[in-house]
Formats: C-alpha cells, sequence, structure tokens
C-alpha cells in the first residue's frame, strides 16, 4: 500500500472512529454525555409514561434511548410501548408486530386460523415470507388448549377468555417474530407474555387515580361564606339584588 492510499485510508478510520463518538451511547464518554442529555430531556416531559419521568427514572430513560438507537426507532414510540412487568422490560405486542411489519425484509405477518372457534382446539398459526421469496415462515401454532395447559386461561382477570382471538393473534405473533428474526424484539417478551408468566403490569397511572380517589376530600375544607348583595325570590325563583342594582 502507498503512503498516499494509507493516509487516505487512515483518515476514513478517523472520521468513522470521529462519528461513532458522537453518537449517543455507551461507545464513549462523548456518546454517554449525549445520551444523557437527551434523556434528561424526556424526563422532563409528561408526554412520556411515568416510568420515564422525573429524574429518579434518569436510568430508564436511558436504556430506552439506547434501545432506539439501536432499533433506529423513535425514541418517544419506545418509550410509549416499552412497559416494566415485575422489573422485567417488554413489549407491547402491536409495537412488536407493526415493528416487524415495518422492518423492510419481510411481509406483514398473516394469520391462518386452526381448529374449531369456540373451543380448546382453536388456534392461530403466524406466518410471512421474506421479500423476494415464495417461501412461507410459519410460527408455532398457539392454542386455546395451549394456553390452559400453560396455565394463562385461567389467571385472574385473563384476557384469554375475554378477547381469546386478539390474544391467540398476539401470541402467534410474538412467537414467530422470536423464532423468525428476534433482533426485532431484542431478547425482549412481550408485556403479555409475561404477564401470562410472572402475574399483571402495575400501571402507575393508575395508582396514583386510585389514590387521587381514595384521598380526595377526606380532609374537610372550611369555606367562609362571603357576603353578597344577591338572594333568591323564594317564590319567583330569580336573583334580586337587595340594593336594586
Amino acid at each position: 500500500m502507498s503512503i498516499k492510499r494509507h493516509r487516505r485510508h487512515t483518515m476514513a478510520n478517523e472520521v468513522v472512529t470521529r462519528s461513532n463518538t458522537n453518537l449517543p451511547g455507551f461507545q464513549s464518554a462523548e456518546g454517554f454525555e449525549l445520551l444523557q442529555r437527551q434523556a434528561k430531556m424526556f424526563t422532563h416531559s409528561t408526554l412520556v409514561p411515568q416510568q420515564f419521568q422525573g429524574e429518579q427514572n434518569m436510568g430508564n430513560a436511558i436504556i430506552a434511548l439506547e434501545m432506539a438507537t439501536r432499533m433506529n426507532a423513535s425514541p418517544l414510540m419506545v418509550m410509549q410501548n416499552l412497559y416494566i412487568v415485575y422489573g422485567n422490560p417488554g413489549w407491547s405486542s402491536k409495537f412488536l408486530i407493526a415493528t416487524f411489519n415495518q422492518c423492510g425484509r419481510f411481509e406483514a405477518i398473516k394469520y391462518r386460523p386452526t381448529g374449531e372457534k369456540g373451543t380448546d382446539s382453536q388456534g392461530i398459526i403466524a406466518y410471512t415470507r421474506e421479500k423476494g421469496s415464495d417461501e412461507i415462515i410459519a410460527g408455532p401454532e398457539v392454542t386455546i388448549a395451549l394456553a390452559k395447559q400453560e396455565g394463562w386461561y385461567d389467571k385472574k382477570g385473563s384476557k384469554w377468555k375475554t378477547m381469546p382471538d386478539q390474544m391467540l393473534r398476539y401470541r402467534a405473533a410474538a412467537w414467530l417474530i422470536r423464532t423468525t428474526a428476534p433482533e426485532i424484539s431484542m431478547g425482549l417478551q412481550t408485556a403479555d407474555e409475561i404477564i401470562d408468566v410472572e402475574g399483571k403490569v402495575v400501571d402507575t397511572a393508575d395508582v396514583v387515580a386510585e389514590t387521587i380517589e381514595k384521598n380526595a376530600n377526606s380532609e374537610v375544607i372550611d369555606i367562609e361564606p362571603t357576603p353578597t348583595s344577591e338572594f333568591v325570590d323564594p317564590e319567583t325563583g330569580e336573583v334580586v339584588n337587595m340594593f336594586g342594582d
């Protein structure tokens, strides 16, 4: 390699390295500082969920931003669709399916019903095709019988009883994505899956609303009446000014 070509190669590497350090992330001190600045902005926003609001949740915001960078997705979209369930992060099923459908590598997910609707044999197989290929890529079959065997169906507040069609589609799609393109989910389960295994999501907004409702008007507020020149005529119901104004 000539000296001139070597210099060009070295300069190109320096440009790439410098550009990488300017990106928000954990790769460099400069990138991490930029990530912290961005996270601080989001923690002061009321448009993000409660688990990302306030200085005390700076760590959550930093992790969400780093994930958004790796996914090449909108940070706000990631925050609005990333749930914390018993300390475990999980995607909303709708977001995961939408991300897969828009990744550009695969066709949109389709669903094939199996079994008999309304019985334990009712099921769904999610499938897709890689763009430019005629080969069908199918995920594992998910059935009501499987939901009962795994204990998802009989959990308290289970959506499998009230929305079986939707839950079958969500679970079948999640399994297809995780077996076909695990990099899209970044190894995370959906919030629905974690709920079925662990318990239920604690929605901070619901807790706040419940606290407000419970404590509202629990303290007696003494409001002293202010003098007024008006009174209501008991016969006509009209408001009358006693001074005739």
